[in-house]
């Protein structure tokens, strides 16, 4: 019985987790410094009001998102974002491979990115993080699935983790890690 304007609203109205308002404005400031990408299992229609309620849409160059559209009778209608082979992720999407897919695009457009900065904290982060190079950082939520994960491979296999990893719990200390980053010039 809702409607795609209540669906909306309810999309608008989740919470940010906490620091991501911060996270947000520092990138904002530094916009030029930075290619912002989103890589969500969630859906387009949901992700996109999330961004536009928060005033930041623009500040991403690209959404990947599993399709959501509303059919006739006003039902929202889910799909899967694509198939795959990895036998880590859903069905429907694999991060590492849209990842992939991305940075290779790119590229081919004469893009070459510094290093790779990826934050996350769901299970299904741990596969495109486990992809990072040594100069990238993985920002694993502390105490989620994509934390735990990294911190197993650790112990397990030392050194299979290439990438630097920086848990958090406020994204603000995200902010604050790329600030380090730029040698303070911010």
């Amino acid at each position: 019985g809702a409607r795609p304007a209540d669906l909306r609203a309810a999309y608008e109205g989740l919470p940010l987790s906490p620091g991501v308002p911060e996270l947000f404005q520092f990138l904002s400031k530094h916009r030029a410094l930075f290619e912002l990408v989103l890589i969500s299992d969630a859906n387009v229609f949901g992700v996109e009001a999330k961004l536009r309620a928060a005033g930041v849409r623009r500040m991403f160059r690209k959404v990947f998102s599993n399709p959501a559209s509303f059919d006739r009778r006003g039902v929202l209608v889910l799909g899967p974002y694509h198939s795959h082979q990895c036998p880590r992720c859903p069905p429907n999407m694999c991060k590492r491979k849209i990842l992939g897919e991305y940075l290779a695009q790119r590229a081919a457009q004469d893009v070459e990115f510094q290093r790779v900065l990826y934050v996350g904290d769901g299970a299904n982060d741990f596969c495109p993080a486990g992809t990072l190079r040594a100069a990238d950082v993985a920002f694993p939520r502390r105490g989620y699935p994509m934390h735990r994960l990294i911190q197993e491979t650790q112990e397990r296999q030392p050194g299979a983790f290439q990438a630097a990893v920086v848990p958090w719990e406020s994204a603000a200390e995200v902010a604050r890690y790329l600030q380090e980053l730029l040698g303070g010039k911010c």
